[in-house]
């Protein structure tokens, strides 16, 4: 009985904790976050929580435009730039975008 209890418990404190946890979908959707013609994530409400994110995901994104970059023998503005471009053009109506001139919803 105590383990099940126990067991009970554990997974519960897991779930909660991943629940909590935002993620890049639910961040753009609330309007917290946005995509800028830089190729890069920036928050629209900077929290730290939504501060923490933007960082992991560009630090992510950097590195990935890095390897572009280097196996098409290109620069990584390059990259960064058209980047943006796709990125903005992929996102949904109703979420933010930066073109240089602020926020705006798409």
């Amino acid at each position: 009985m105590k383990k099940t209890i126990l067991f009970l418990l554990t997974t519960l404190f897991l779930f909660c904790q991943t629940g909590f946890a935002l993620d890049l979908g639910a961040a753009k959707a609330q309007g917290l976050v946005g995509e800028t013609v830089t190729g890069y994530l920036a928050p629209v409400k900077a929290t730290p929580e939504v501060q923490k994110l933007v960082n992991s995901i560009n630090a992510k994104r950097k590195a990935m435009y890095a390897k572009i970059a280097k196996r098409n023998g290109t620069s990584l503005p390059a990259v960064e730039q058209l980047a943006g471009k796709k990125a903005i053009e992929k996102t949904p109506p109703g979420q933010f975008i930066n073109l240089g001139k602020g926020w705006q919803k798409k």
